[in-house]
């Protein structure tokens, strides 16, 4: 059905509102917008609102602005907890960060967005539709440097249901963890393993 003359609006005042909050980071700018566009054409293709997904996409790395001590520092002020120091799980705070804040820069935005954003960097055994697009979209857009994993994913993306796009591009990540020998948050495997298992039954778990 394609975005409404308000949701263009809206999405014309976000997109201003990024461009501030990342002007000092062209290149991360670059990306939001990317994921974006990426995230919006997987919404259209898997019968996900569109408009949500430009606006997770848009704001998903909101908090990028910050340094990494900054976003350490934010996370504890904020009280995340992911069960091990915040400092070994740094690159995935700016989604939980942005996610805590956003809402109050952003009411009129429905939870559904700043969940996707929140998950964005952790993932989740239990994603909505949603939040996969934005996931995937995250990880393909064209702006990615070629690799053989990321060429299988967009090749994929014309055929495979969105579960399946996620769950490969979640393993993606996780393996990349793993072969630049990087600390692997316990959090990981325990997603992984749960998808793993629902996939063997036919099932989320």
């Amino acid at each position: 059905m394609g975005l409404t003359k308000a949701q263009e609006e809206e999405l014309s005042r976000l997109d201003e509102a990024v461009g501030a909050q990342l002007a000092a980071k062209p290149k991360r700018l670059a990306h939001s917008r990317r994921v974006a566009e990426e995230a919006a054409r997987i919404a259209v293709s898997h019968g996900v609102d569109e408009f949500e997904a430009r606006a997770a996409g848009l704001l998903h790395d909101w908090s990028k602005a910050l340094s990494k001590d900054e976003t350490i520092a934010r996370a504890r002020e904020l009280g995340i907890d992911l069960g091990v120091d915040l400092a070994l799980v740094s690159p995935l705070l700016h989604g939980i960060v942005a996610a805590r804040e956003l809402p109050g820069l952003f009411p009129e935005l429905p939870a559904s967005v700043f969940q996707a954003i929140e998950r964005h960097t952790l993932g989740s055994a239990d994603m909505s539709p949603l939040d996969m697009a934005v996931f995937v979209a995250d990880g393909i857009e064209p702006g990615r440097p070629s690799t053989e994993t990321i060429e299988r994913l967009r090749a994929e993306d014309e055929t495979a249901p969105l579960d399946e796009l996620y769950f490969h591009a979640f393993a993606m990540g996780a393996a990349y963890v793993l072969e630049t020998e990087r600390y692997l948050y316990p959090g990981t495997l325990d997603i992984y393993n749960r998808l793993v298992l629902g996939r063997a039954k036919g099932k989320e778990i």
